[in-house]
Protein backbone atom coordinates (compact mmCIF):
# COMPACT_ATOMS: atom_id res chain seq x y z
CA UNK A 1 0.00 0.00 0.00
CA UNK A 2 1.10 3.60 -1.14
CA UNK A 3 1.16 5.70 2.28
CA UNK A 4 2.39 9.61 2.35
CA UNK A 5 5.82 10.14 1.97
CA UNK A 6 5.53 11.41 5.95
CA UNK A 7 4.97 8.21 7.01
CA UNK A 8 7.70 6.74 5.92
CA UNK A 9 9.88 9.52 7.48
CA UNK A 10 8.71 9.39 10.85
CA UNK A 11 8.75 5.43 11.03
CA UNK A 12 12.45 6.07 9.49
CA UNK A 13 12.67 8.46 12.28
CA UNK A 14 11.58 5.70 15.18
CA UNK A 15 13.76 3.25 13.94
CA UNK A 16 17.25 5.40 13.24
CA UNK A 17 16.31 6.17 17.22
CA UNK A 18 15.96 2.20 17.98
CA UNK A 19 12.15 3.18 19.60
CA UNK A 20 9.75 0.51 20.25
CA UNK A 21 6.62 1.31 18.56
CA UNK A 22 3.45 -0.34 17.39
CA UNK A 23 2.06 0.51 13.74
CA UNK A 24 -1.71 -0.17 12.67
CA UNK A 25 -3.22 -0.29 9.19
CA UNK A 26 -7.21 1.00 9.37
CA UNK A 27 -9.81 2.19 6.85
CA UNK A 28 -8.90 6.29 6.50
CA UNK A 29 -10.37 8.41 9.38
CA UNK A 30 -10.57 11.83 9.76
CA UNK A 31 -11.52 12.47 13.18
CA UNK A 32 -9.69 11.31 16.63
CA UNK A 33 -12.82 9.53 17.74
CA UNK A 34 -12.92 7.27 14.53
CA UNK A 35 -8.99 7.11 14.96
CA UNK A 36 -10.00 5.36 18.86
CA UNK A 37 -12.65 2.88 17.15
CA UNK A 38 -9.93 1.30 14.90
CA UNK A 39 -6.93 1.56 17.05
CA UNK A 40 -7.63 -1.82 19.34
CA UNK A 41 -6.24 -1.87 22.68
CA UNK A 42 -5.86 1.87 22.96
CA UNK A 43 -8.47 4.74 24.19
CA UNK A 44 -9.33 7.86 22.39
CA UNK A 45 -7.09 9.55 25.75
CA UNK A 46 -4.17 7.98 24.20
CA UNK A 47 -4.79 9.83 20.66
CA UNK A 48 -2.23 12.43 20.31
CA UNK A 49 -4.15 15.07 18.40
CA UNK A 50 -1.86 17.33 16.52
CA UNK A 51 -3.97 20.61 15.16
CA UNK A 52 -2.21 22.87 13.24
CA UNK A 53 -3.18 27.00 13.85
CA UNK A 54 -2.42 30.36 12.12
CA UNK A 55 -0.79 32.98 14.13
CA UNK A 56 -0.20 36.46 13.61
CA UNK A 57 2.87 37.99 14.81
CA UNK A 58 4.83 41.23 13.80
CA UNK A 59 6.84 39.42 10.74
CA UNK A 60 3.46 38.32 9.49
CA UNK A 61 1.86 35.13 10.06
CA UNK A 62 3.38 31.68 11.37
CA UNK A 63 2.12 27.98 11.77
CA UNK A 64 1.98 26.50 15.31
CA UNK A 65 1.32 22.93 16.20
CA UNK A 66 -0.60 21.95 18.69
CA UNK A 67 -0.86 18.78 20.41
CA UNK A 68 -3.07 17.29 23.06
CA UNK A 69 -4.73 14.14 23.89
CA UNK A 70 -7.76 13.54 21.67
CA UNK A 71 -10.37 13.76 24.32
CA UNK A 72 -9.75 16.92 25.20
CA UNK A 73 -10.57 20.54 23.69
CA UNK A 74 -8.16 23.33 22.56
CA UNK A 75 -8.90 26.16 25.07
CA UNK A 76 -7.38 29.13 22.28
CA UNK A 77 -7.60 31.79 25.30
CA UNK A 78 -4.52 29.49 27.07
CA UNK A 79 -2.65 28.69 23.78
CA UNK A 80 -3.27 32.80 22.64
CA UNK A 81 -2.03 33.84 26.36
CA UNK A 82 1.01 31.33 25.98
CA UNK A 83 1.60 32.68 22.56
CA UNK A 84 1.07 36.03 23.63
CA UNK A 85 -0.61 36.52 20.56
CA UNK A 86 -4.53 38.08 19.89
CA UNK A 87 -5.44 36.25 16.89
CA UNK A 88 -5.53 32.38 16.64
CA UNK A 89 -7.46 30.45 13.88
CA UNK A 90 -7.23 26.85 12.41
CA UNK A 91 -4.97 26.38 9.48
CA UNK A 92 -6.64 25.68 6.63
CA UNK A 93 -6.72 22.43 4.62
CA UNK A 94 -4.82 23.94 1.86
CA UNK A 95 -2.55 25.49 4.32
CA UNK A 96 -2.11 22.12 6.41
CA UNK A 97 -1.65 21.02 2.76
CA UNK A 98 1.66 23.35 2.33
CA UNK A 99 2.57 23.07 6.00
CA UNK A 100 3.37 19.37 5.71
CA UNK A 101 3.84 18.62 2.44
CA UNK A 102 0.51 17.15 1.65
CA UNK A 103 -0.54 15.38 4.94
CA UNK A 104 -4.37 15.32 4.89
CA UNK A 105 -6.00 16.81 7.62
CA UNK A 106 -6.92 13.68 9.72
CA UNK A 107 -3.12 12.50 8.80
CA UNK A 108 -1.20 14.58 10.30
CA UNK A 109 1.35 13.61 13.03
CA UNK A 110 2.25 15.19 16.16
CA UNK A 111 5.51 15.98 15.15
CA UNK A 112 5.69 19.41 14.11
CA UNK A 113 9.64 19.46 13.90
CA UNK A 114 9.80 17.24 11.08
CA UNK A 115 7.58 20.57 9.45
CA UNK A 116 9.95 22.75 10.77
CA UNK A 117 6.87 24.51 12.79
CA UNK A 118 7.41 25.08 16.55
CA UNK A 119 5.41 22.37 18.49
CA UNK A 120 3.00 22.79 22.18
CA UNK A 121 2.34 20.03 23.37
CA UNK A 122 -0.26 19.94 26.61
CA UNK A 123 1.13 18.28 29.83
CA UNK A 124 -2.24 15.95 30.07
CA UNK A 125 -0.45 13.96 27.45
CA UNK A 126 2.26 12.42 29.05
CA UNK A 127 0.05 10.96 31.66
CA UNK A 128 -0.53 8.20 29.11
CA UNK A 129 2.54 5.84 29.04
CA UNK A 130 1.75 5.24 25.68
CA UNK A 131 0.09 7.26 22.78
CA UNK A 132 -1.08 6.64 19.55
CA UNK A 133 -1.80 8.86 16.35
CA UNK A 134 -1.90 9.06 12.65
CA UNK A 135 1.48 9.13 10.80
CA UNK A 136 1.23 11.48 7.96
CA UNK A 137 -1.60 8.88 6.31
CA UNK A 138 -5.62 8.73 7.35
CA UNK A 139 -4.85 4.58 6.95
CA UNK A 140 -1.78 4.43 8.97
CA UNK A 141 -1.13 4.65 12.62
CA UNK A 142 1.68 4.48 15.52
CA UNK A 143 1.76 4.08 18.96
CA UNK A 144 4.86 4.54 20.95
CA UNK A 145 6.03 5.40 24.21
CA UNK A 146 5.08 8.85 25.09
CA UNK A 147 8.58 9.31 27.20
CA UNK A 148 10.10 8.35 23.83
CA UNK A 149 7.90 10.79 21.77
CA UNK A 150 8.79 13.78 23.92
CA UNK A 151 12.64 13.35 23.89
CA UNK A 152 12.00 12.69 19.61
CA UNK A 153 10.56 15.87 19.32
CA UNK A 154 11.35 18.37 22.47
CA UNK A 155 8.11 19.52 22.43
CA UNK A 156 7.05 22.93 24.46
CA UNK A 157 5.14 21.43 27.29
CA UNK A 158 2.46 23.96 28.13
CA UNK A 159 -1.58 23.35 29.68
CA UNK A 160 -3.21 24.67 26.68
CA UNK A 161 -6.85 22.55 27.47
Amino acid sequence: MDYHPVTKQIVDLLNQNHLLYETFVHEPVRTSLDAAKVRHGYSLEQGAKALIVCVKTKEGKEFVMLVMPAHLRLDTKKAKKYLQIKDLRFATEEEVGKVTGGVLVGGVPPFGNIFHIKTIVDPKLFLNEKIVFNAGDRRYSVAMFSKDYKNLVNPTVVDIT
